[in-house]
């Protein structure tokens, strides 16, 4: 089949905390207005989903003292959104313009904060099937779990044979026969110096890493993921920072608001 014009280029990921007492009221302001005005409205976003972390996902979150998520029962919902290859630039202006005009226009939520947004380019994508729903589709498709990982790169170890680690050893026998379909791996970039101050800066030495499964990701988690951190740091190349295991909010409905902690 002719490869589609149609590229995952980089993605947006952000992961928020609305404060007690206002989860409902933060839910349907994201879904029902920014969701769409903070970026989907805008040129070369081509995809968007939500997630969310309920209290039994949170008790799955390791390690327990992250530096990038201290408090493991924060960070609740998950906003992901792909951005088409080769305008990464000309996005992130608009989506900084947007947010600021939004700020100035009162249409932020201010009962609620941000716990670890990041812009990441795309670096690749290992499948588990060979004719497999590509990433670009991956945020589109149905599926009912996703883990999202970030992990650190070591002192004096590179990229190139961490990435080779994980695609020619880790995840060849970790996907096969497993209900997860696919992983896409992406690199934080540095925001936009005009980025609105309340998003919090943290790219380092990081790669993210997000699985999409074809179930439940808790009940994958004991056979699929409780040992990737033990894996990782046994390489001597990278070290498992986060982990958490997800699933998508059901648009249009509070579901799931009233099991957040």
């Amino acid at each position: 089949m002719k490869p589609s014009p149609i590229r995952l280029g980089s993605m947006l990921f952000t992961l928020v905390e609305p404060q007690r007492g206002h989860e409902v009221a933060y839910n349907r302001w994201y879904e029902r207005d920014h969701f769409y005005s903070g970026v989907m409205i805008g040129a070369y976003s081509f995809a968007g989903r939500r997630y969310v972390a309920t209290r039994e996902d949170k008790a799955l979150r390791v390690p327990g003292d992250s530096p990038v998520v201290p408090d493991p029962m924060r960070g609740s919902y998950l906003a992901i959104y792909w951005v088409l290859a080769g305008h990464h630039d000309e996005w992130n202006q608009w989506s900084v313009e947007q947010v600021n005009r939004l700020h100035e226009h009162g249409r932020m939520f201010e009962k609620r904060d941000h716990i670890y947004t990041i812009i990441a380019d795309h670096d690749w994508a290992h499948y588990r099937d060979a004719d497999p729903v590509p990433a670009e589709l991956a945020l589109d498709h149905p599926y009912p779990g996703l883990v999202a990982v970030v992990g650190g790169i070591e002192d004096g170890a590179s990229r190139e044979d961490l990435d080779a680690w994980y695609r020619e050893q880790y995840l060849p026998d970790a996907l096969k026969g497993s209900p997860v379909a696919l992983c896409l791996s992406f690199t934080p970039v540095p925001l936009r110096g005009d980025a609105p101050a309340d998003v919090p800066r943290s790219e380092g030495r990081r790669f993210v890493h997000l699985y999409f499964l074809e179930g439940e990701s808790t009940a994958a988690w004991d056979a699929h993921f409780a040992g990737h951190a033990a894996a990782l740091a046994g390489t001597g190349l990278g070290r498992l920072l986060w982990a958490s295991p997800f699933r998508p909010t059901l648009p249009g409905t509070d579901t799931y608001t009233d099991q957040l902690w």
